[in-house]
């Protein structure tokens, strides 16, 4: 049998949830398991065997948002992924909470949750911004904004999340195959779930079997992704309205900047895209002038966008062919809005390589900044390489959020597993879609079919691709529908949520978006 492509597997009309699974049995070669793996009672002793899927835990539980008590059920368990004939493939882990005393689950929205990567687990904005808990990482979640270092002594913390979407939605995350505690059984090769077209079929046959075993066809559903998870989102979009039926009232896209990255090439564009992310780099960490120095942040970065997107990118088309007086010009001018010394930004033809930036902005201090988040500085083995050693605002978090977790699923939550909760799981080689697919048309499709679909995204200034998203969003047509499409910003990196005024910034925006998508 031929292997379907990635759009006839998002697009195909008549593609039910059993089609999508009987799609990934024949085009990709499942082997069914050899055994389903037994289920452990967690009210036992410890067995002397490792327990993988303990079966499922629920708990009961209260959190105050917003002057509110809101008292809901947690479960943290697994859905499986089966064959044509019901065998099960993988086991898909989820943790749901969901409003307690609810008369009509049809009025309660249904929010989805997961990260990106690929290979991440849904643990980032699951306890950092969501969720009923939350990690304490300190008001700017490692940094101030006095500029202070504000990382906490290990091992940190977990707190209630007053900035939680559950007194607005029921909430389900969701990781992926080979992420978290989800697993493909024995015998069966998880390569064949890593993939564009493969993980999307795999979420939505999830996000389908979750709606009917819990019986919410009929309450309004939307998708929150971030990064790659914002891929898989658009993906979604298509899939679950267009092959199954089921209609999403909101899209979240959390740091949206990688649709363009990969979707679009932006070739020498790149350099002026990345300009005010630079500038705000450099303000942050005090390297510009004292007169851009003192802006307020939003003013500087009107300056530098109108700059990268008129003047700037005329320079980067014409090259070498800019006379003397305008190139000088130009370097100046890059060089006062990132910090850099004029004689490197001429000697690097005025492209600064993000990569080299993180490194060169303080060398002179023998620091390099981060990559998720430029707020964060990082000490390398010595200042004279041209990259960093490693991301100072993944080191960073990572810790914090991997402690804080294992011991919230294991003693708060009552699920316990012998597995390793992979927070980077091992998918590659990952199967990309075709480079000429566009995600964003996708996306316009699925708002141009359905009129009640909005979308939000949301991008931090100190993130890597901050700007990327207004800039790619600006390059497809979505006449008609820019109505219900907001960009918000924040003061932040990719995961903008671990600094608490973004945050509480986020919380307000999301629950506007949801009252905009329900027509209230």
């Amino acid at each position: 049998m031929r292997r379907l492509s990635t759009l006839e597997v998002l697009t195909a009309p008549d593609c039910s949830a059993l089609a999508i699974a009987v799609v990934l049995v024949a085009a990709l070669a499942f082997a069914a398991p050899a055994a389903a793996a037994g289920q452990q009672d967690t009210g036992k002793a410890a067995p002397a065997e490792a327990v993988h899927f303990p079966g499922d835990a629920i708990t009961q539980s209260s959190v105050v948002i917003d002057g509110e008590t809101v008292e809901y059920t947690a479960r943290a368990g697994t859905l499986p992924l089966t064959d044509a004939d019901g065998n099960t493939l993988a086991n898909v882990f989820y943790i749901s909470y969901i409003k307690n005393g609810v008369a009509n689950p049809a009025e309660r929205p249904l929010l989805f949750s997961f990260n990106g990567g690929p290979g991440s687990a849904s643990i980032w904005m699951h306890i950092g911004l969501l969720g009923p808990r939350r990690v304490q990482l300190g008001g700017g979640g490692g940094v101030n904004r006095d500029h202070s270092l504000a990382r906490l002594v290990p091992p940190a913390e977990m707190i209630d999340n007053e900035y939680s979407m559950l007194d607005v939605a029921d909430l389900v995350f969701i990781d992926p195959v080979s992420t978290g505690y989800s697993r493909a059984l024995p015998g069966v090769e998880a390569s064949q779930f890593h993939g564009f077209a493969e993980d999307i079929a795999a979420v939505a046959e999830f996000i389908r079997l979750y709606v009917a075993r819990n019986e919410r066809w009929d309450s309004p559903k939307l998708i929150i992704g971030e990064s790659y998870g914002t891929r898989r989102a658009a993906g979604l979009s298509g899939t679950l309205q267009g092959s199954m039926g089921m209609d999403l009232n909101g899209l979240i896209l959390v740091s949206a900047g990688s649709m363009g990255q990969q979707f679009g090439n932006f070739g020498i564009l790149q350099y002026a895209l990345s300009l005010p992310h630079a500038a705000a780099t450099a303000w942050y960490h005090q390297k510009l002038a004292a007169d851009l120095q003192t802006m307020p942040l939003r003013e500087l970065l009107d300056e530098v966008e109108a700059f990268a997107l008129d003047e700037f990118t005329v320079a980067l088309l014409r090259g070498n062919k800019l006379m003397p007086p305008e190139r000088r010009d130009i370097v100046a001018k890059v060089a006062r809005y990132t910090g850099l010394s004029e004689e490197y930004v001429n000697a690097i033809h005025f492209r600064i390589d993000m990569d080299r930036f993180r490194k060169e902005l303080l060398r002179d201090q023998g620091l390099t900044v981060g990559r998720l988040d430029s707020r964060f500085t990082g000490n390398d083995y010595d200042s004279g390489g041209e990259t960093y050693e490693y991301d100072a605002s993944m080191a960073a978090i990572r810790g914090p959020f991997t402690q804080t977790f294992n011991t919230y699923v294991r003693d708060e939550l009552g699920y316990r597993s012998d597995l390793d909760y992979a927070v980077s799981g091992d998918v590659r080689p990952w199967n990309d879609p075709p480079a000429n697919m566009n995600l964003l048309e996708a996306l316009r499709s699925s708002m141009a079919q359905n009129p009640h679909l909005h979308v939000m995204i949301a991008d931090g200034i100190y993130d890597k691709l901050y700007f990327w998203p207004e800039f790619t969003f600006s390059q497809f047509d979505f006449s008609g529908l820019r109505d219900r499409i907001s960009i918000e910003t924040y003061e932040s990196g990719h995961m903008m949520y671990i600094d608490e005024p973004s945050l509480a910034k986020m919380k307000a925006d999301m629950e506007a978006l949801v009252e905009r998508a329900l027509g209230r």
